[in-house]
Order: structure tokens, then sequence, then C-alpha cells
């Protein structure tokens, strides 16, 4: 089997270690040059991942004409899928499967309808759920969600991104497993911020819950299934994310609950995503106060201590 992966940062790098391992040929590609140079050199990828060798079966290039594969992993930062996919014509008629954890921007969509809308002949699917970059380049064990609304398709990209540490389950709500992805970078922010300013483990706890359950409520309001937001691309998703400082999500947060600056070099998906959930929550009259009190962090109109006493404020209701 040959896959090609596009993106290679710690995610992408990852993935193309551990297919690679399971016996596929695995083209790895990045836009810059001198990165891939270097893991020319010394076949790995000491800047993001150190210390794991590459397999003999993955080329590395910088050349998008190189990648003739039929299967593309798209693993890069969410807010930059669409040119990708929009300036790459080698991807027509492939099937593309996103990477990355998100809702655009611009137009409020998630992963697998933005390669539909750039790229109307691909089939695109989505591979999410509760994973670490440095675990799946370890061998460690990890299961993860593939969502891809193609039956026939998903089954056969099953088969094909096996690995020998990987155990892949598979649905055909897209959407339920994009929300689930997304939406727990938001609560992973919020719970980081508890941690971070000292509001203690029970308010940690009490976030995640309240949090899972604004993930759920405006899933299904969208359409997607309640069953696909219990499982590995959302509760899996959330447990990891909001409770290891392995998470760049969680570690923002806990930035912003001590008020300390953070890298900006870091990409953290979960604050575009709050802002365009809480945009699109306002749009529908879904209730998501968790999402609201991260975008007033962000936005430096509430500090953490403040945001959670509006929330303790609020009217008592049945759970």
């Amino acid at each position: 089997m040959n896959i090609a992966v596009l993106g290679a940062g710690a995610f992408g790098t990852s993935l193309a270690v551990s297919i690679a391992r399971g016996g596929s040929n695995v083209t790895l590609w990045a836009r810059d040059k001198n990165s891939i140079e270097q893991m020319q050199a010394h076949r790995e990828n000491r800047k993001r991942l150190p210390g794991v060798t590459f397999p003999s079966s993955i080329h590395l290039t910088s050349d998008l004409a190189e990648v003739n594969e039929d299967i593309a992993l798209l693993a890069v930062p969410m807010q930059t899928l669409r040119d990708l996919v929009s300036s790459s014509p080698m991807l027509k008629g492939k099937t593309l499967v996103a990477c990355c954890k998100g809702i655009d921007l611009a137009t409020g969509l998630g992963p697998t309808r933005i390669i539909s809308d750039a790229m109307p002949s691909a089939t695109p699917a989505i591979l999410t759920g509760p994973s670490f970059a440095v675990d799946i380049a370890s061998g460690l064990p990890t299961a993860l969600t593939l969502a891809c609304n193609d039956l026939d398709a998903g089954k056969e990209l099953q088969q094909a991104l096996k690995a020998p540490n990987l155990r892949i389950y598979r649905t055909t709500d897209t959407l339920g497993a994009e929300l689930g992805g997304a939406l727990k970078n938001v609560m992973a922010i919020a719970c980081g911020a508890a941690i971070g300013a000292g509001l203690g483990e029970s308010a940690r706890a009490s976030v995640m819950t309240r949090g899972f359950a604004e993930m759920t409520r405006m899933a299904q309001h969208l359409g997607a299934q309640s069953e696909t937001l219990a499982g590995l691309s959302g509760f899996g998703d959330l447990t990891l994310t909001c409770t290891s400082t392995q998470s760049r999500n969680y570690r923002f947060g806990q930035s912003l609950g001590r008020g300390d600056d953070f890298d900006k070099s870091i990409t953290v998906e979960g604050a575009a995503t709050a802002r365009a959930t809480l945009k699109r929550a306002k749009d529908l009259n879904i209730d998501m106060p968790i999402t609201e009190a991260v975008v007033a962090l962000l936005d430096q109109k509430l500090n953490v201590r403040e945001a959670m006493s509006q929330l303790l404020a609020r009217p008592q209701k049945e759970e």
C-alpha cells in the first residue's frame, strides 16, 4: 500500500512512521525544503519528534508533484487546510483524510466539508481521536476514529491505515467526529485555565463534564449522532486533552489561568475554534456558557476567577 502524508509536524510524522512500520510505503511531504533536507540527512524529525528513526519505506519530499498516492493524510493546521487542498491539483480524485481538529474561522466549516468544497472530486474523510504524536511514534497502543460518509471508502481506508499499534474504529458520522475533535480543544483551554488559576481538580472535573454537555448539545442540534460524541472522537479525546500537559490547548489554558505569556509559535486550534463555535452557537440560539467564557478569556474581558464566578451564578437547573 502507498500512502502520502502532507505535513511533517509531530503528528504527521508520527502517522507516517507508524503506517510505514505497518508495511506501507509512505511519502512524507513538508513545505519547507530545508526541513526536509535535515530529515533526509538524519532520518528523523529532530525538530518535532526527536529520537524517532524513520523506517526505510518513508520517502521525504518538499515537492508536491512527487505526491501521486491515491490516499493522502492531511496533517496540517486546520486554518491552512483549505489553502493546501485548493492549491494542490495533484490531489484531484484522491481520498483525502483530514488529520486536523477544529473549525475553519472564515467559514465555520469542519475539515471534511472544507475538503469537499476545495476539491469536489476528492473523497473526504477524517482521522481523529485521543492521541499524542509521541505515543503513536513510540509504538504505544492508540485507538482512533475514522469517519467517512462513503461506507465502502471508509472500509478500504480502515484496512489501508492499519498499523501494529493503531486500532481504528469506523463511522459514517463525519460531522460528529469533526465536532468532537474540534470542541474538546475549547474545553481543554477552559480546564487548563481552571488548573492554572488554582481552582482545583474538582473544578476541572466540573468543567469537563459540563463541557461535554455543551459539545453534545451543539452536535445533536446540527444533526450529529450522540453516540459519536460519546466515543473516541468526543469523550475519549476530551478526557485526554483536558488532563495532560502534552496537550497544547491545555497548556495554553494553564498560561491564561496563571497570567503567563504563551509561545506564539505553537498552534492552538482551540482559540480559533472557540470564536467560530460561539458565533455559530449564537446564530443558532444554542446555550454554550463555557465556550463563551473561553472567548471572554481570550479577549481579556474576564479573568479566570471572574469567568468561574459567572458560571457558578447561572440559574440552578436539572442536570
